[in-house]
C-alpha cells in the first residue's frame, strides 16, 4: 500500500505565496504491462504527469471534502503511457482546498499546514494480481515549478521562464531535491464517483476594449466561474496581470468593489482577490493557463501587453463539475429564454465539485442555497451523485445536537464569531430532508433517503429541543400557551432572508425579531416529508406516527401563533403567504381568504414580488396553484425591481444575489452569480410546459400546460430515468396544440387548458382543445 507523503518546507510561506510544488519518482520496469491503473489522491491539488504526459482532464483533483474525516482518490488507466525501461511519474501539488485561503473570511490552514500526496501504479494483468509498480514513500523528492504561488481565492502567479519540462521526464537529476517526509491519515480514503471537474467549455471575447498603452479590458459575454487562457504574451519577461470582475465602472474599467467584505458583523474588512500574473518566456507557443486557482468572471482587464489581443489570443474556461444535461426548455419568448439560460449559467458557475453560493467572494457550500435549488438543478442535470457526496459532508458538520451548520464542508468561519453563531437556521439545516427528497422524486433513488434518514431525524430533534427549551423574548412577558412546546422561536434564524422591503438594515433588529413564522413552517414540513420518507423505506409503524405526531403539533402551535379566524397573519407578508399556502398549511375552509390577502399584497406593491431568499421559487406556482396563473405571469414578466426581468435589462447573464444587484445607474451590488433567485425556472418546467413526477424517477407523469398570451409555443425535453419526455405546445388562432412523448414502461395524465383530460402510455401523442 503506499504511504501518504508531505512536502517538507522549511517555512511554510503566507497564504497566497505558497508555490506549487513537483514531487517525482523515476522507476524502471521490463515489459509493458497489457494494464495498469494509477491510484492517486492529495491533501491539496494535484496534476499527475507519466513521462511528461498528463494523465485525464480532470481538474481540482481529488477533490473538495470534509479533509478531516474524508478524502476521495481518483483511478486512471495509464498503460498506454509506461514504456519499458526507466519511467518517471510527477505530480504538481498546490494547496487547494486543504491549505489555501477558503470561505468568506479566507481562512487558510483548515485541515493542514502541508501538501500531501498518496499514489500508486499497480499491474493489473490477471497474472499480476494487483502488484505494485510503484507506490509513494520517502524515496520520492519535491522540487521547484514556474508556478510561484497559486492559491483557489488568491490567484496564481507564474513566470514563464523558470519552466523545466525536463523534470517531468526520465533522466532528470532531482539528487539536490528535497525528501519527502512520511505521514499518515485518519480519514477515509473513497473512491470518487460523482462527476470530474473539467474544462466543460472555452467562450471566445464579446469584445476587447484598450483603455491605455499597455492595458485592454476583455468581455466575454457570459459570467462563468473559471480561469482565462491566454496564448499572446509578448516578449521575454513581459509581465501581465489579468484582474478578473463581474462588472464594469463608469469608464469601462473592471471593477470587484461590490465583491469586497465589509460587514459591520466581520471583524476587518475583506478585499477580493481575483488577480492573476504571468511572466512571458517570449516562446511561441507557450499558453498562460493558470489551472490551480479559479475566479467568478465575464470581463477581464489585461495589463501589461502591448500588442493588442484578438479573439484567437485569449478565452475563458468554463470550470465546473461535468455534470450530465439531461432537461432543457426553449421557447418563442426571449425573455424566458434568457432567464432559463441565466439560472442554468448561474447554477453552472456554482457547482465547482459541490454547490456553492456564488464563485467569487465565498464560494462556500451553503446548504439553504441547495435545499430551494436541488429540485431545478435535478431536472437540469444528472445530480444524483453530485447531491450524494455533497450531503455525506453535510452530515459530518450536523453536530451531536442535530444541528446542521451553515456550511459544508466544513469552515472554520462557521464555528467562529458570527456567523459561527448563526448555525442551525431553518431553511437551511432542512437540506437534509429536502435534497435527498427531490433525489427520490425525480430520479426514484431510495438509497438518498436511507443514507439521510437518521440526520433527518437529528434534525428535527434539534428543532423540538430547541422549541421546549425557551421563548422569544416577545412572549415572555405572558402566560405559556399549550402550543409553545412545538413552537420553534429560539435560536438563530436567518428567516425570510433579503426580502425587498425586509433588507435587515439593522442587523441587531434582525437578530432579534421572532422568526417562528418561518421556522415552525419548515418544521412542520420537514417533520410531514420525514413521516413519509419512512413509510417509503418501511420504517416501523411508530416511527411513521412520530414525525406524523409531530407535524401535526407544529402545524397546532403555527396556526395558533399566526393565523387568524379570517384566514389573515399576524405577519402579513407575501413571503409568509406564499410559505403557508405551498406547505398546506391554511385550513381549507380559509385558503381562500388567505390567497385574496397575497393577492391584495401583490397588486398593492405594484404587481411586483417582495419574497426574499426562501419563498421565492415557490411564489408563481402558489399563484397558479390557487387560480392566479394571470398574476404569476404578470410577476414573471415585471420590468420594475425587483424583478427578474430587471437583471435582463441592464445587462446580466446570471442570476444576482440582490434584486438590484446592478442600480438603475449601472453600479453593481454584491454577488452577481447566485443561483437561488434562479429556482423560478421551475415554473416553466412544471407550470409553463407543465411536466410534473406523479410517482418517482416519472413512471407516472403529468403534463397540464398554463399557457400565457405572450407565450406562442415551447418546447420541453427530459432525459428521465424511465426515458425520454418530451412536451411541445403551441397556441395560434385560437387553437391550442400540444404533443406529448411518453417512454416505454410509462404512463402520463395529460390536461389541457379547456379542462379536457386523458391518461396515455408509451408513444407520440397529440392534442388539440
Amino acid at each position: 500500500m503506499p504511504t501518504w507523503i508531505r512536502v517538507a518546507e522549511e517555512s511554510v510561506p503566507p497564504v497566497g505565496q505558497r508555490p506549487v510544488y513537483l514531487v517525482r519518482r523515476e522507476f524502471s520496469i521490463g515489459a509493458v504491462p497489457a494494464s495498469a491503473s494509477l491510484r492517486i489522491s492529495a491533501h491539496g491539488v494535484y496534476t499527475a504527469y507519466l513521462n511528461g504526459r498528463r494523465i485525464g482532464n480532470d481538474e481540482f483533483t481529488p477533490g473538495y471534502t470534509d479533509y478531516n474525516h474524508r478524502t476521495q482518490f481518483q483511478t486512471y488507466q495509464v498503460g498506454d503511457l509506461l514504456e519499458p525501461g526507466n519511467n518517471v511519474l510527477a505530480v504538481e501539488l498546490s494547496d487547494g482546498w486543504y491549505r489555501g485561503a477558503v470561505g468568506i473570511m479566507q481562512h487558510p490552514d483548515q485541515y493542514g499546514t502541508g501538501v500531501e500526496l498518496w499514489a500508486e501504479i499497480t499491474d493489473d494483468a490477471p497474472t499480476a494480481n494487483g502488484a505494485a509498480i510503484i507506490s509513494t514513500d520517502a524515496s520520492w523528492r519535491s522540487g521547484p515549478t514556474h508556478i510561484l504561488s497559486a492559491d483557489m481565492f488568491l490567484g496564481q502567479n507564474e513566470d514563464l521562464r523558470l519552466r523545466n519540462q525536463n523534470s517531468y521526464l526520465q533522466g532528470f537529476d532531482d539528487s539536490g531535491w528535497t525528501p519527502m517526509l512520511e505521514t499518515s491519515y485518519a480519514g477515509e480514503l473513497f473512491p470518487q464517483v460523482s462527476e470530474f471537474n473539467r474544462v466543460v467549455e472555452y467562450i471566445r471575447p464579446r469584445s476587447i476594449r484598450r483603455l491605455g498603452p499597455t492595458t485592454q479590458v476583455v468581455d466575454f459575454g457570459q459570467n462563468l466561474n473559471g480561469w482565462v487562457r491566454l496564448s499572446k504574451l509578448g516578449p521575454a519577461g513581459t509581465k501581465i496581470t489579468l484582474t478578473h470582475g463581474e462588472w464594469t465602472d463608469a469608464t469601462g474599467d473592471v471593477t470587484t468593489q461590490h465583491l469586497d467584505v465589509n460587514f459591520p458583523i466581520f471583524p476587518n474588512p475583506i478585499e477580493c482577490h481575483q488577480v492573476d500574473t504571468v511572466i512571458s518566456d517570449g516562446l511561441p507557443h507557450s499558453v498562460f493557463e493558470p489551472r490551480y486557482t479559479t475566479h467568478g468572471f465575464q470581463f477581464v482587464r489585461v495589463e501589461g501587453l502591448a500588442e493588442d489581443l484578438t479573439a484567437d489570443d485569449i478565452a475563458s474556461a468554463a470550470v465546473h463539475a461535468d455534470l450530465r444535461r439531461i432537461g432543457r426548455f426553449k421557447s418563442s419568448d426571449e425573455r424566458l429564454n434568457w432567464l432559463h439560460d441565466a439560472s442554468v449559467w448561474s447554477f453552472r458557475g456554482n457547482a465547482l465539485d459541490l454547490p456553492t453560493d456564488c464563485p467569487t467572494r465565498e464560494r462556500s457550500g451553503w446548504t439553504g442555497d441547495w435545499q430551494l435549488y436541488a429540485e431545478t438543478a435535478a431536472f437540469l442535470y444528472d445530480v444524483r451523485e453530485f447531491n450524494r457526496k455533497f450531503l455525506a459532508d453535510v452530515r459530518l458538520i450536523q453536530t451531536p445536537s442535530g444541528k446542521v451548520l451553515n456550511i459544508a464542508p466544513f469552515e472554520r468561519s462557521s464555528t467562529e464569531g458570527f456567523p459561527g453563531n448563526a448555525n442551525g437556521s431553518a431553511g437551511w439545516g432542512d437540506v437534509v430532508v429536502q435534497a435527498p427528497l427531490m433525489m427520490y422524486r425525480e430520479y426514484g433513488d431510495v438509497s438518498q433517503l436511507e443514507e439521510n434518514f437518521e440526520a433527518m431525524t437529528r434534525w428535527i430533534q434539534f428543532a423540538l429541543d430547541a422549541a421546549a427549551s425557551g421563548r422569544h423574548k416577545s412572549r415572555e412577558d405572558q402566560p405559556k400557551q399549550p402550543h409553545e412546546d412545538y413552537l420553534w422561536d429560539v435560536g438563530f434564524h436567518w428567516g425570510e432572508w433579503l426580502e425587498p422591503s425586509n433588507p435587515e438594515a439593522d442587523f441587531g433588529a434582525f437578530l432579534a425579531a421572532d422568526k417562528a413564522i418561518v421556522s415552525n413552517a419548515y418544521l412542520y414540513r420537514s417533520a410531514r416529508d420525514t413521516a413519509e420518507i419512512a413509510r417509503v423505506l418501511g420504517k416501523p409503524a411508530e416511527v411513521v406516527a412520530r414525525y406524523a405526531d409531530v407535524a401535526e403539533k407544529a402545524l397546532a402551535a403555527w396556526r395558533d401563533a399566526y393565523l387568524l379566524a379570517d384566514g389573515s397573519l399576524t405577519h402579513p407578508t407575501q413571503a409568509n403567504y406564499v410559505r403557508a399556502l405551498h406547505f398546506g398549511m391554511i385550513p381549507d375552509a380559509l385558503v381562500g381568504a388567505s390567497v385574496a390577502k397575497l393577492v391584495e399584497l401583490v397588486v398593492a406593491n405594484g404587481y411586483r414580488l417582495d419574497t426574499g431568499f426562501l419563498a421565492t421559487p415557490m411564489l408563481l406556482p402558489t399563484l397558479a396553484d390557487h387560480g392566479h396563473a394571470d398574476l404569476a405571469y404578470r410577476l414573471l414578466f415585471q420590468e420594475q425591481q425587483p424583478s427578474w426581468l430587471v437583471m435582463r435589462n441592464r445587462g446580466a447573464t446570471t442570476i444576482w444575489e440582490q434584486w438590484g444587484g446592478v442600480d438603475a445607474e449601472g453600479n453593481p451590488h454584491e454577488s452577481l452569480n447566485h443561483y437561488s433567485k434562479g429556482a423560478v425556472i421551475s415554473f416553466l418546467h412544471q407550470y409553463t410546459a407543465g411536466l410534473k413526477p406523479l410517482a418517482p424517477g416519472y413512471t407516472r407523469f403529468a403534463v397540464a400546460p398554463m399557457p400565457t398570451a405572450e407565450v406562442e409555443w415551447i418546447e420541453l425535453s427530459l432525459e428521465s430515468p424511465v426515458g425520454l419526455i418530451e412536451v411541445e405546445w403551441r397556441q395560434r388562432g385560437g387553437v391550442f396544440s400540444l404533443e406529448v412523448t411518453v417512454p416505454h414502461g410509462a404512463e402520463a395524465e395529460v390536461t389541457l387548458p379547456n379542462g379536457q383530460k386523458a391518461v396515455v402510455g408509451a408513444g407520440e401523442h397529440v392534442f388539440e382543445g
